[in-house]
């Protein structure tokens, strides 16, 4: 995997400035409500859903993964598909897709994707809250290794 490292500094990129505040405070609840988490705690895994997505639009093809906290970041906010769109163009310039992966596949590929995934991250100088990237994974939904798709079926990145 190629890690992006370009002479930016984007040490100053901050989760809550990625969307506006009201977003931010509309998607932080509804993971909270629907997800059964703290709201501070749901705060969180928007802040690195966020922070992921700008690791994604900084190394397209590289193959980035969630964890199944943070993935649950990233579904929330693809379900507001405007806002979600909206990001992706500004942070991206493209549409940041999301493939599912089998649930329960190779557990030692999927592990070797999240270490690259938060090395991807800190390479760009952007904070991991290893607590939510060091969680156990649950074989039981597509949570289990989500990616930003570079290359969509029937589509373009």
């Amino acid at each position: 995997m190629s890690i992006t490292t370009d002479d930016r500094d984007h040490a100053d990129v901050l989760p809550a400035g990625l969307i506006d505040d009201d977003l931010f405070s509309t998607i932080t609840d509804r993971i909270a409500r629907e997800h059964n988490r703290p709201t501070e705690y749901a705060g969180r895994i928007l802040e690195q859903a966020l922070l992921f997505l700008y690791a994604c639009a900084r190394n397209p093809g590289a193959g980035l993964t969630p964890s199944p906290e943070v993935d649950l970041g990233w579904h929330t906010l693809i379900l507001d598909t405007h806002a979600y769109e909206e990001f992706c163009q500004r942070v991206a310039g493209r549409f940041l897709h999301h493939r599912p992966e089998e649930p329960c596949g190779d557990q030692a590929a999927y592990v070797a994707r999240l270490g690259d995934t938060m090395q991807a991250m800190r390479a760009l100088g952007l904070p991991v809250d290893a607590e939510l990237w060091l969680t156990p994974a649950d074989c039981s939904q597509c949570y289990q290794g989500c990616v930003d798709d570079p290359a969509p079926i029937g589509g373009t990145s």
